[in-house]
């Protein structure tokens, strides 16, 4: 009971989230035959059955907890019903086990061990007593016994919080040997802070979860999370926390773990609730400042007095970032020297105005913000254009501050962004935290950030941000047409794109690599715009996202910035925007929702989406809401409704006449809903009219301009070998799924390659031909282990055991 609850549990979920891609339908689609099969046989056993509860023979997708329970006893019974039903029945379970992301225990020789910890600074001071008091916390008798070790480590921006677990990591790792996974919470505000949904995406796939199989919704992230950390001894760094309910969905099942975190702030139920440690961190002392400093000032300056340095030192505060900055300046400035750098930081401290900062305002005390005292010393040493840049790159808080966001926003080139950039760094205004990727410590970057309200006003800011926003529509747009080139598209973005007539079968994937590396920056960007009013922009960054969503997931942030995209094309339409955007949005976001799991929100986002583009006249966009919402019913198993939505969609797409907008997609968008409608019918046991459909369908991709559509005729054949198959006429379906593997071939769809190939060997394996199936699963097994594919290629290799036995 509890293996087939499971099953029934997963294939559901994915499901509803279109998890496990054609290998998840089949499965689902495959649940569905087998209870509709139980409810005819108990059906056919009742002789006094009345005509009126024929219905009741259709099985609907069970999402309750209750219905999943009804559903696995009727799977029970039906396997004791008969030796063949039983046969199916387990074999079913068997293949549905297969869709669960599956965990790698860490014992395991393919196991990942990630190795998340950011490089520790080469200039770290003292702190000896954090690392002997995690030492000691995790040597300490009588811990709470099945729970991790936390400790949250406590202190005021700058105070070298991250420096030190980072330190401390590295130390401890002998002891961990699974890994260490570590994020930046980015908990400095609430408009910053990363939702744990996005985190947990993050680790998952770090632990060896494919992204399709990583959850939509932060629930079942989280339990795959526990399911992943058990029996591992890692830690986990959680850096800069903005409060418990940030933290306590990241930490991990095993009590041989070390979780790490960091806060300005005290995590009240992280200790109250599951017995974190807080400990909290203080400036250096003067002694362990001055060697800081030395440091990173370096040995190639002239010596200095004890005393000055030790007035440097002191005029820091003894908050490491203040000292790093100092440091910082004098070693790549060698006319500046220690006594000047004293004075102006008595200066400061005294309430003297450098001529830097605040618009003629007193001057902050020194001595209660000694890092923003050492800030404004290090930005009066600044040359002009370097000052202007250090101000333009801070009007957000982006994620990391890239080549191209840069030289956008200080309308500069990208040679001289560069440049600029490394400067920054230099004097530790900035920290390179990848390849030509920069990132803010957020107190530099609350530092430029006023500087920049102070000096250049809002006009000049949002200037900044529309540039950036504008060159980010432009990158986003470029690599989504590259990832989908086929589908129809709204933005003006998109007009001047075409498809190169010898296109490498790689560059989506390329694309698509590409985009996910700028995913968090154009979410950011997208709330900048949004934040500045720039509508035009907000709905034309979320479509340009569409193809990352749609094959990668993250359904949290496609969620928020999503609805952003609703109501910026709203606005838009009221005023002299473009009114089919607002379709556009709702159909888009639907698809989050059904990504996450959230049927009731999907549908009531589709209608939405109807309404919108048929209070436009915008036919092409209603078309793709109701067929999406046919889409939706499939998934819900709800065949007749889907059929019907499919139809009527064809019905709107009659309205577009020529030269009307969306006729030249009328074609493709007819053929595709034709496919749809087959698969609907075959569902519904209407074989004939189904095979007939798919027919006219393959017909209709093959007409298509440019030599047809390979991979959709593919599909199609697809559909075709599986609805032979459900009509019983395996050889056909075999027929079928040949045509199938040479148009993916054609196509060169490896994925989709591998799918057809496994589908065949099922065909073979009605047929009883061992041979031919083992010969496909083989070639199949290939395909996936090319394509990086891990559980489709442990699934056959598995059946290539059975086979061998």
């Amino acid at each position: 009971m509890g293996m087939a609850l499971s099953a029934v549990g997963t294939v559901v979920s994915g499901a509803l989230s279109g998890a496990g891609g054609e290998a998840g339908r089949r499965t689902s689609e495959r649940l569905y035959d087998l209870l509709s099969r139980g409810r005819r046989a108990g059906a056919d056993a009742e002789a006094n059955s009345g005509p009126g509860e024929g219905g009741s023979r259709h099985p609907t997708l069970p999402v309750t907890e209750d219905a999943q329970t009804a559903a696995a006893r009727q799977l029970l019974e039906l396997a004791r019903s008969s030796p063949e039903f039983a046969r199916e029945v387990t074999e079913w379970v068997r293949e549905a086990s297969w869709l669960s992301p599956r965990t790698v225990p860490a014992v395991a020789h393919a196991a990942s061990r990630p190795q998340m910890l950011p490089p520790a600074t080469p200039v770290f001071t003292d702190r000896a007593e954090v690392l002997a008091w995690l030492r000691g916390l995790l040597d300490e008798e009588g811990r709470t016994p099945g729970a991790p070790a936390i400790a949250v480590l406590t202190g005021p921006g700058g105070i070298g919080k991250t420096a030190a677990v980072v330190r401390c990591a590295f130390e401890l790792m002998d002891r961990f040997p699974d890994g260490v996974l570590f994020a930046d919470l980015a908990g400095a505000s609430d408009g910053t802070a990363l939702r744990p949904s996005d985190v947990l995406a993050r680790f998952l796939e770090r632990l060896g979860v494919p992204a399709a199989m990583v959850p939509g919704d932060e629930a079942r992230q989280r339990d795959l999370y526990l399911d992943c950390t058990a029996g591992r001894r890692m830690i986990v760094v959680l850096d800069n926390a903005r409060g418990d309910a940030q933290v306590i969905p990241l930490l991990p099942a095993s009590p041989e773990c070390l979780v790490l975190v960091t806060s300005r702030y005290r995590q009240g139920l992280l200790v109250s609730r599951h017995g974190a440690r807080p400990h909290a961190l203080g400036p250096l002392s003067t002694e362990d400042a001055v060697t800081l400093i030395r440091r990173v000032a370096g040995s190639g300056r002239p010596a200095a007095p004890d005393a000055v340095v030790q007035a440097v030192a002191q005029g820091t505060g003894g908050i490491p970032l203040a000292l790093c900055t100092t440091g910082a300046g004098l070693a790549v400035r060698e006319h500046l020297t220690w006594e000047r750098v004293a004075r102006q930081l008595s200066d400061r401290s005294h309430g003297h105005d450098l001529g830097g900062a605040l618009m003629g305002e007193p001057a902050p005390d020194a001595s209660a913000d000694p890092v923003r005292a050492v800030q404004d010393v290090s930005y009066g040493q600044l040359a002009p254009d370097c000052a202007a840049f250090y101000r333009a790159i801070a009007v957000w808080p982006w994620p990391t501050v890239t080549v191209l966001c840069a030289a956008q926003a200080a309308g500069v080139s990208e040679d001289e962004a560069r440049a600029l950039l490394e400067r920054l760094a230099r004097v530790h205004l900035l920290e390179e935290v990848g390849e030509e990727r920069y990132r803010f410590h957020d107190l530099t970057r609350a530092h430029a950030h006023g500087l920049a309200e102070a000096e250049d006003g809002h006009g000049r800011m949002a200037a900044a941000v529309r540039r950036v926003a504008v060159a980010h529509l432009r990158f986003a747009a470029g690599l989504d047409f590259r990832v989908m080139p086929l589908r129809w598209r709204l933005g003006p973005a998109y007009q001047a794109l075409t498809v190169p007539e010898h296109r490498d079968p790689e560059d989506g994937k390329r694309a698509l690599a590409d985009l996910r590396a700028e995913r968090e920056n154009l979410a950011a960007v997208i709330r900048a715009a949004a934040h500045h009013g720039f509508d035009d922009l907000v709905w034309q960054l979320c479509e340009a996202m569409w193809g990352l969503h749609l094959l990668l997931g993250f359904h949290a942030q496609w969620i928020d910035t999503h609805l952003l995209g609703v109501e910026a094309a709203r606005r838009g339409a009221e005023e002299f925007g473009d009114p089919r955007a607002v379709g556009r949005m709702w159909t888009q976001l639907a698809f989050a929702h059904m990504g996450a799991g959230q049927v009731t929100e999907a549908a009531d986002a589709l209608t939405q989406a109807r309404a919108a583009d048929r209070a436009c006249g915008h036919h092409r966009g209603e078309a793709t809401a109701v067929e999406a919402l046919g889409l939706l019913r499939l998934r819900q198993w709800e065949f007749g409704a889907a059929q019907r939505c499919f139809e009527e969609a064809q019905e709107i797409l009659r309205r577009i006449g020529p030269g009307e907008d969306g006729a030249e997609d009328v074609p493709r968008a007819t053929a595709l809903l034709a496919h749809h409608i087959g698969r609907a019918q075959t569902k519904r046991g209407d074989f004939a009219a189904a095979i007939a459909r798919l027919n006219d369908a393959l017909a209709r991709f093959r007409r298509l301009p440019g030599g047809g559509d390979a991979y959709n005729a593919g599909r199609v054949y697809m559909s075709l070998g599986d609805a032979h198959l459900d009509a019983g006429d395996a050889e056909q379906a075999r027929v079928c799924l040949d045509e199938a593997v040479k148009a993916m071939t054609e196509a060169g769809a490896g994925l989709q390659l591998a799918d057809a190939v496994e589908a065949r060997a099922r065909c073979h394996r009605r047929s009883d031909r061992p041979a031919e199936e083992t010969e496909d699963l083989r070639t199949a097994a290939v395909s996936y282990e090319e394509h990086g594919n891990h559980i489709g290629l442990a699934r056959v290799r598995a059946r290539l055991a059975e086979l061998a036995a």
